[in-house]
């Protein structure tokens, strides 16, 4: 027998141990028994849990995280002919942005598909809204000293008329930079004062706003060189009186932080939400933070301590610091204001727009388990960056096309109420077990399942009949996911699909690796969805 007649051999013999291993691994897993009408309620959501932010870069145009597809070391001017680039923040390399023109808001697509995630809130905010002029007129002009970009009235109108017609209300933030104080560096509130009056005027409302976007990085925002505690402090309490007077019926959120939670340093001239929230005292509606567990492979020269890579996507680490981060703030929204609820205002894989992977089915495990597991820790809204611009949004930026994320969300959507149930323990600790009263079926259930493990089915025992919804993709960093084994994809209209569960029966059912299941049971009757 030659060598290489021997070598094919046990290459075949080892193909057929290996095939008959994973044949008994997926037979021999343990299982998790579960019993869709014994699950008791654990807590609740808002209806609006699950929602979204445009950047307020995004509606007036300017500089914004440069996707992957492009060259980051090609620096992206803005038309020769605009008088609305404006600046970036400070302290990044501006290679990593690209300029934009104003996201059409009107666009049927992003419209019909933004609907479908209804109801949500649509905030409209990010760092360069703390310097952002409003111009109560359709004119344009360069941003007047101490601001960086202009928002004219047309270009706000746009984002009323987006939220009444896809059922989303704004949550925003006001201008904090140079521009908006007096001489002494203490805030104003005429900006704000100009754009809630002309919101009202044109049948809008805010229905939640922060004072200013992540204060833990103040001066990358635009507050002035020193700004500490106790001139946030000052400027809380100028704007907590500016909002009973203008906006009664506002929800003050707050403080809006960002960058704490793993024990990373935060740089220099950073806050600790900590010092600001003692200097405040409980003065916030809602207790809101930021949440990034880490900084995306743009910013690798400003933390390179805080990377991920796409080969940990999957992991235990990676997939539980939403919870660790979580922890943190829940902490000292008990210290400083017991008994608030807990909103996140803008969360993502990374921050600086997100990773490579952010755009694939790879960050589809995170996103669930992200709202899933806060979901049981009591937060009751995650508003996700962004709807429609850079590397992590829900839809692609040119064609507003759904990516894996925005399909994620789609099914969430259709299925989980906002009753959270206990479902019982998983059956190995690279699964994921979550449950929600089923959304407009009064005592049925929604199960997700996250299979998390590349290698192995898992199994699970169902006390009952169901439905299934099983997401996969061909590769983890496709583009594309398949449900039930077909590829989901707007229609010739560009209307959503119409969908429908696989039927399975009562008893061992076994979920493939790296997959993602919603399983449905409209007749639980469970009486904590009654």
């Amino acid at each position: 027998m030659t060598g290489s007649k021997y070598f094919k051999i046990l290459l075949a013999v080892a193909v057929c141990i290996v095939a008959v291993a994973l044949l008994v691994g997926r037979l021999n897993t343990p299982a998790a028994a579960v019993d869709f009408a014994k699950m008791e309620r654990i807590g609740t959501v808002d209806e609006r849990f699950e929602s979204y932010n445009i950047e307020m870069v995004e509606v007036i145009g300017g500089r914004f995280w440069k996707p992957y597809s492009n060259s980051l070391t090609n620096n992206s001017k803005a038309p020769t002919h605009t008088k609305r680039e404006g600046s970036a923040p400070t302290e990044i390399d501006p290679n990593l942005y690209q300029y934009r023109s104003p996201i059409d808001l009107s666009n049927p697509r992003l419209r019909k598909l933004a609907a479908a995630l209804a109801p949500a809130y649509v905030r409209v905010s990010g760092t360069w809204a703390n310097s952002v002029y409003f111009q109560d007129s359709d004119i344009a002009p360069h941003a007047p000293s101490g601001f960086s970009g202009v928002l004219t009235s047309k270009e706000w109108k746009g984002v009323v008329d987006f939220s009444q017609a896809v059922n989303a209300e704004i949550v925003t933030s006001v201008a904090t930079s140079s521009g908006a104080r007096d001489a002494r560096g203490v805030w104003t509130s005429d900006q704000a004062r100009k754009l809630f009056e002309y919101t009202k005027s044109v049948g809008g409302r805010i229905a939640a706003s922060e004072f200013m976007n992540e204060p833990t990085f103040a001066v990358m925002g635009g507050a002035p060189k020193g700004y500490d505690a106790a001139a946030y402090s000052r400027d809380i309490g100028a704007f907590r009186t500016f909002l009973l007077r203008v906006g009664p019926d506002t929800l003050f959120l707050g403080p809006g932080s960002a960058g704490e939670g793993l024990g990373q340093p935060m740089g220099d001239g950073a806050l600790k939400t900590e010092d600001l929230l003692r200097a405040t005292g409980p003065v916030f509606d809602v207790f809101s933070y930021h949440l990034y567990a880490a900084v995306s492979q743009r910013c690798a020269s400003v933390a390179e301590s805080s990377q991920t890579t796409a080969a940990a996507a999957l992991s235990k680490d990676w997939l539980s610091r939403p919870e660790k981060i979580n922890a943190f703030y829940a902490r000292l929204r008990d210290k400083f204001a017991p008994g608030k609820s807990i909103w996140i205002t803008e969360t993502a894989d990374a921050a600086c727009g997100g990773n490579p992977w952010a755009s694939t089915f790879l960050d589809s495990f995170r996103y669930l388990v992200q709202h899933a597991s806060l979901a049981q820790r009591g937060v009751k809204v995650i508003m996700h960056n962004t709807l429609a611009a850079s590397d992590y949004a829900l839809l692609d930026e040119k064609t507003f096309a759904p990516r894996p994320n925005y399909w994620a969300a789609w099914l969430w959507r259709r299925f989980m109420g906002t009753t959270v149930l206990n479902p019982g323990p998983p059956p190995s600790s690279n699964t994921y077990l979550y449950a929600h009263c089923l959304r407009d079926h009064p005592g049925g259930v929604a199960l997700l399942v996250i299979n998390a493990d590349k290698y192995f089915h898992q199994n699970i025992i169902l006390a009952s009949d169901a439905e299934r919804y099983t997401l996969t993709a061909k590769q983890l960093q496709d583009t594309a996911v398949q449900l039930n084994g077909s590829t989901l994809q707007l229609n010739s209209d560009g209307d959503l699909p119409q969908v429908s569960g696989e039927p399975i029966r009562a008893g061992r059912v076994s979920f493939a690796p790296a997959s993602i299941s919603f399983l449905t049971s409209a007749n639980a009757n469970n009486s904590s969805c009654q």
